[in-house]
């Protein structure tokens, strides 16, 4: 059992350990080899959260809970805990800040340091969101997350950079306040903010009238707040904004990871603690659906390349909330899954818009076209991607979509489920619209001397794509494989 701890100890220790050591190298050094390093973050976080999956398995559990500072059998001690699905994201956290960082290697000439900094800082508040117990440290981890976010939004200062990252700002300050108003609220009621001892309780049952009002003035905060950081309809708008102003490798950890685990891993949370308030449920089937629709009508108005993606990241996460509203483990499963899908894809995504940029030195998709020709990998990478996003079989983005649509049938809500599946139509016309402006058709003549992306980032294409193929074909597997361990 040892083993599963100092595992999951390490998702705490290696950032702060590599944060400290680029702190105390000299400038120079930190400049040259800080990307190094913190690839060795990310490469050891996807390699202890693969550990931690098979370790919790080996030994036939479904959670395990420990401590940094003392045993958790102590009272007031500081505790944590991994789970099947919270060590699926912290694999998508290791696997997207890998690709950020070799995307950035290519795309980040100076304040490398002060990216790898920031980085580490990132995840070392996504990995805390996930492995806490309490609602308090969700909160505090949040913030870390939010500010890391808007600092590297805002590093290179450039006039649209700033203007994204203020944009973020003044969203992610208001989300924060309505949380922790919430928080307060729940707090209020119940006297902890721990997940066990909320959980175990109904809020609903022998409460005055003003005592209810409390209760639902928490969750409209708290899912307003979480909607902000999620990207999703109506709280959306800021998303394409920060997205098309950061350094493509910021908007890689951004639609990535970022907006699932500040946003869409509060919302498992939610609806894991007041699955008792049906309209928690209901609100967020109908902010997804919302959500699905109008990111879609948005994308197909875009002509940026990073635009196109962003709201594409709107569309996706509704997707998620549809899978979460269904209040169900098939559901949950789903999400989870779709979590993982979009860590790859979108990632994927906006890795090729990094490459387009650095080869044509444009994001305006009318002044591309052919470039397959030219740029056959990532031409090819777009297209699996693509597929992957509209859920054609055998693709990646398949199998999630089916478990959600089938969440929500086998939930009585039969409606959301029709719209979900014929709204893949929209995230077909979109990417069909991308991918024929910039790489069918005629190779425009200024082009005829273009080459493909070497290096890096053709890495991180290649490893992406293989990824999303890998998980499709292989998908059904793995659907046996968590039957057999319990989890369906």
């Amino acid at each position: 059992m040892q083993v599963i701890e100092y595992s999951a100890v390490l998702f705490f220790v290696v950032p702060l350990a590599i944060l400290l050591i680029n702190i105390l190298l000299p400038k120079q050094l930190a400049e040259k080899f800080s990307i190094y390093l913190a690839g060795i973050a990310a490469v050891t976080q996807i390699a202890a959260s693969a550990a931690g999956f098979l370790l919790l398995s080996a030994y036939r559990l479904h959670e395990y809970e420990f401590s940094l500072f003392c045993d958790t059998t102590n009272a007031g001690s500081v505790r944590f805990a991994v789970n099947t699905f919270s060590l699926v994201i912290l694999f998508c956290i290791g696997l997207v800040s890998l690709a950020s960082i070799l995307v950035a290697n290519r795309t980040v000439d100076k304040k490398r340091a002060g990216y790898v900094n920031l980085l580490m800082m990132l995840m070392l508040g996504m990995n805390g969101m996930v492995v806490v117990t309490d609602l308090f440290s969700l909160y505090v981890f949040l913030e870390i997350v939010g500010i890391s976010s808007f600092v590297l939004i805002a590093m290179f200062k450039s006039d649209t950079g700033l203007e994204g990252a203020f944009k973020y700002l003044v969203m992610s300050v208001l989300a924060s306040i309505m949380i922790l108003t919430g928080l307060s609220f729940i707090f209020m009621q119940t006297g902890s903010l721990q997940y066990a001892h909320v959980m175990g309780m109904n809020l609903l049952e022998g409460q005055s009238s003003p005592q209810l009002m409390l209760i639902y003035t928490a969750m409209i905060l708290m899912i307003a707040g979480f909607g902000i950081k999620t990207g999703a309809v109506p709280f959306h708008s800021w998303l394409p904004d920060a997205h098309q102003s950061a350094n493509t490798a910021i908007s890689v950890l951004l639609s990535g990871i970022v907006i699932k685990v500040a946003g869409i891993y509060g919302f498992i949370i939610l609806t894991g603690l007041f699955s008792k308030l049906p309209a928690v449920n209901m609100t967020l089937a109908i902010m997804g659906t919302i959500s699905i629709i109008i990111g879609a009508l948005f994308a197909l108005r875009q002509n940026h390349f990073k635009r196109i993606v962003a709201y594409s990241s709107v569309s996706q996460m509704g997707y998620i909330l549809l899978g979460l509203s269904a209040d169900s483990i098939l559901g949950l499963l789903g999400a989870i899954v779709h979590v993982f899908n979009h860590a790859t894809f979108k990632s994927t995504l906006f890795t090729n818009a990094a490459a387009v940029h650095e080869q044509t030195g444009t994001y305006d998709i009318d002044e591309m076209g052919g470039l397959e020709k030219k740029m056959p990998v990532t031409g090819f990478s777009s297209l699996a991607a693509f597929m992957s996003t509209a859920g054609i079989p055998p693709f990646a983005g398949f199998w999630s979509k089916l478990l959600i649509i089938m969440a929500l049938w086998n939930s009585g809500l039969q409606l959301f489920a029709a719209i979900a599946l014929f709204a893949s139509i929209f995230t077909a016309a979109y990417f069909l619209r991308l991918q024929k402006k910039v790489f069918f058709g005629k190779l425009l003549s200024k082009f005829a001397g273009l080459t493909e992306i070497g290096g890096s980032i053709k890495f991180v294409q290649i490893m992406l794509t293989v990824v999303t193929i890998a998980t499709g074909l292989f998908f059904p597997f793995a659907l046996l494989y968590l039957r057999g361990i319990g989890i369906l």
